[in-house]
């Protein structure tokens, strides 16, 4: 019997990840296609799944992660055996590799038809008409100066500790994002949506040296956190995880919800976040822009909130390397290929939305 006899099921597999890999191609330039999906059928599917793993305490996504790691090891070990092994190590290398390309190939078909679906759907600036515009220097800067106060004016509402550093309980923000964005849906009802509960990761050590603060996960439906990272921004990068739990692709427009979101919230520990989340994007892009202009308004700030933005920049300087680069450079290349040119340069522009949201008459 030869090889391909032998390997027909596996073939099969491989095929059938191909075809709906194929269909999803064909299908994605129709909105209204992708639309009806992602409503009726994948985002029903992927909040059941998350209404599912929220009977577990910790992240199944964690866990489902570390078995794949485990078992790759495990087939690269089984492989490496096998040819020491057997006589046909020619059909063995064949039949390994095969079983590679079908997981990895489900995988992506899953992940496309998951998450990848989101990009080719009405986005979130479509169902708001919130639309990011450009602005001047003269704008920015304003709107720059209009955070610088909101973040010094909630910073005095901060616990801190004897290094400066604003105290915030981790555990507790994850336990106080339940209702976080019902202050948007009478503005934005397509948010509505069921939401479950944010985990935080055992292994943060891992997801911050890929340079992540959290990530969504549709196989599972849950939201995972650094739980490592500055507690500052923690309340943020929640919001910001949430909207990704209610289909918004966009890492600039889930960027523009966590700061809105934040900054509705009666929690002081959410609103400082927020306002930090949302004066590091247009302070940096005010630097960017005219450098001449940002001195002043840095000199608004209270020394506590220099000492957070400080520790903050520590802490990502800190997991410069190798792992991070290449991750970023893998999902650069992942946003690019689901048709976001922007790649994870689409982050900066938040700045645009919120000059939207914050000076429509401009």
């Amino acid at each position: 019997m030869s090889v391909l006899k032998r390997c027909k099921k596996l073939h099969l597999w491989l095929l059938s990840a191909l075809l709906v890999l194929v269909l999803f191609w064909l299908l994605r330039g129709n909105r209204d296609v992708m639309n009806w999906l992602a409503g009726s059928v994948v985002g029903p599917l992927k909040r059941w799944l998350g209404s599912l793993c929220a009977c577990v305490e910790g992240s199944v996504a964690e866990l489902l992660i570390a078995t794949f790691c485990g078992g790759a090891v495990l087939w690269l070990a089984h492989l490496v055996g096998r040819l020491f092994t057997e006589k046909r190590r020619w059909e063995t290398l064949y039949r390994h590799v095969l079983v590679l390309a079908c997981g990895l190939l489900t995988v992506y078909a899953g992940f496309s038809l998951l998450w990848g679906i989101h990009y080719y759907t009405d986005t979130f600036q479509d169902q708001s008409g919130i639309y990011a515009r450009q602005g001047t220097v003269e704008e920015l800067e304003e709107l720059t100066k209009q955070f610088a106060l909101g973040l010094t004016e909630t910073s005095e509402q901060m616990q801190r500790d004897e290094n400066g550093l604003a105290v915030v309980d981790r555990q507790q923000v994850l336990d106080d994002c339940a209702d976080i964005y019902e202050t948007l849906y009478e503005e934005f009802p397509f948010l509505d949506l069921p939401q479950q509960r944010p985990k935080g990761i055992t292994c943060s050590n891992v997801l911050g040296a890929m340079g992540y603060t959290g990530f969504y996960f549709p196989f599972t439906g849950e939201t995972n956190l650094n739980m490592e990272s500055p507690a500052c921004y923690l309340p943020a990068t929640v919001v910001h995880e949430l909207a990704h739990q209610r289909d918004i692709a966009s890492e600039q427009e889930c960027n523009f919800l966590a700061i809105l979101g934040c900054l509705r919230s009666e929690d002081p520990v959410y609103r400082y976040s927020g306002y930090l989340l949302g004066f590091t994007h247009l302070s940096n892009a005010l630097y960017r822009a005219d450098p001449d202009r940002w001195p002043a308004i840095r000199e608004m700030l209270p020394e506590g909130v220099v000492a957070d933005m400080r520790s903050n920049n520590a802490y990502w300087d800190a997991q410069e390397m190798p792992l991070s680069q290449l991750w970023d450079d893998i999902y650069d290349g992942f946003l690019k290929s689901y048709g976001d040119s922007d790649g994870v340069q689409s982050y900066g522009m938040v700045v645009e939305l919120l000059l939207a949201y914050y000076l429509p008459s401009a």
